[in-house]
């Protein structure tokens, strides 16, 4: 849909000559030869900008700036006169507008201006909505609009009320956390505790103690019982995180409590019963971890009564803006900040950016990001520098079917360095490989070449 623009001079050939000039830029073009005329006109027909001039009979264009300003607030105003004067330019500006051209208009001029005020426009608009669609989410609710995730969003609120056990897949960063507390608070157990046991963070010789719980006296240092997160999590949901992490001992153990629902802490004989739901995750390949005897292949049997994929960022690129809205919301209050958006350059390195580290990798970039800005919005230049030169780097490359798999691999490869301006560290994090793989590959293709 075009963007719209009211001209409102008192000239008619000056309004003719504009609304012919703008037209061929795409814009949909109305025009008034009064600032009554004009009011009535936006009241009628919303506009984005108004491109009024300055000197005109009776009420001015400033007497139109300020009724444009209590009429819609992010219409933009750009005057034109030909009276220009510094002091006029800064009653133009003080009242609000976008910004002040002089007659005689020189068209490169005015079509940049205009557009830079319609970009302006546009992103408040586009924050503005974006605020409005966060205050719409509740805490701890998963952000995203894009089909992958409302598809994901709506098998997690089905499968919440049961009790079944649910296995969540994705790799790092995907926001395997937040979708595991999410089927907490849709449950019936929304009221008891969530505890979180990440597998991976604990020793080995830890871990089986972690969960289940000792008994005073069970080991040197053991000088009281302490309670496990079985018996934390009691009536609520233990989320046990990277899970392939688990010591095959500890695994024989979590097994029986999830097919008998028994346990017995470290030193005792009595038996407990375990009420709680388990909410188990990796970032791996959960076949290839049972293929190779990571993990029993019985426990995953058990873990995997459902299954929930979580999809990397690269996959939902609709949900980027929304999400990194959300960080900067997040990180103003952190940091005391009232940042309002992000420029149009610096949403679109965002969007270019494959996230190999996915949400928690934007996260970490709004947040360098807002601390670093001087603005009010962030700009190209506080993203990371890895955005910035990635800027453009993803892209669609075709093949026909039948291509032989080297050449595929050739191709793919010389395309990221190619638009990564030949940093091989940084396209190998684009490709999801080592910047010592791209070395060999070349080397090889050298010595094919000299054959």
């Amino acid at each position: 849909m075009s963007q719209t623009i009211l001209v409102v001079d008192d000239d008619e050939s000056n309004r003719v000559t504009l609304e012919r000039l703008l037209g061929r830029e795409g814009y949909e073009v109305h025009h008034a030869a009064t600032v009554r005329e004009a009011m009535e006109r936006l009241r009628a027909h919303p506009a984005d900008l108004v491109l009024t001039d300055l000197k005109m009979p009776g009420m001015s264009g400033i007497d139109l700036l300020k009724a444009v300003r209590t009429l819609d607030p992010d219409v933009e105003v750009v005057v034109t006169t030909a009276y220009g004067t510094v002091e006029t330019a800064v009653e133009a500006m003080k009242e609000g507008a976008y910004d002040f051209v002089a007659k005689p208009l020189k068209r490169l001029e005015l079509v940049t201006t205009v557009r830079k005020a319609l970009e302006k426009r546009s992103l408040q608009v586009e924050n503005r909505r974006l605020r409005e669609q966060l205050a719409e989410v509740g805490e701890g609710e998963v952000i995203g609009q894009s089909d992958v995730m409302r598809t994901l969003i709506a098998e997690v609120e089905q499968v919440a009320p049961a009790d079944a056990t649910v296995l969540l897949t994705g790799e790092s960063g995907t926001g395997k956390g937040r979708i595991a507390r999410m089927l907490h608070q849709l449950s019936r157990r929304r009221d008891r505790r969530f505890v979180t046991v990440n597998c991976a963070a604990i020793p080995e010789s830890l871990l089986e103690s972690e969960l289940f719980g000792y008994e005073k006296g069970a080991f040197t240092g053991a000088t009281q019982r302490k309670e496990g997160r079985f018996d934390l999590a009691r009536g609520g949901t233990l989320f046990l995180d990277e899970i392939t992490e688990m010591a095959s001992s500890v695994q024989v153990k979590l097994l029986r409590v999830l097919q008998e629902g028994e346990y017995e802490r470290v030193g005792a004989t009595e038996t407990l019963r375990a009420d709680v739901r388990v909410i188990a995750a990796s970032n791996r390949d959960i076949e290839k971890e049972v293929e190779e005897g990571r993990l029993r292949k019985d426990l995953f049997y058990r873990l995997n009564v459902i299954r929930l994929e979580i999809p990397p960022l690269r996959d939902r690129y609709d949900d980027i803006p929304l999400l990194a809205q959300h960080f900067l919301v997040k990180f103003n209050r952190k940091n005391g900040t009232s940042l309002q958006g992000f420029t149009a350059e610096a949403l679109e390195a965002l969007a270019a950016w494959p996230w190999p580290g996915n949400v928690r990798e934007l996260e970490n970039a709004v947040e360098r990001a807002v601390v670093l800005c001087r603005e009010d919005r962030i700009d190209l230049d506080d993203l990371p520098a890895a955005i910035r030169k990635g800027r453009g780097a993803r892209q669609r490359i075709s093949f026909e079917v039948g291509t032989p798999l080297k050449h595929v691999e050739r191709r793919m490869i010389e395309e990221t360095l190619r638009s990564t301006g030949g940093d091989k560290v940084l396209a190998a994090s684009l490709l999801g490989i080592t910047a010592r793989t791209i070395y060999r590959r070349e080397a090889e293709w050298a010595q094919e070449e000299e054959d």
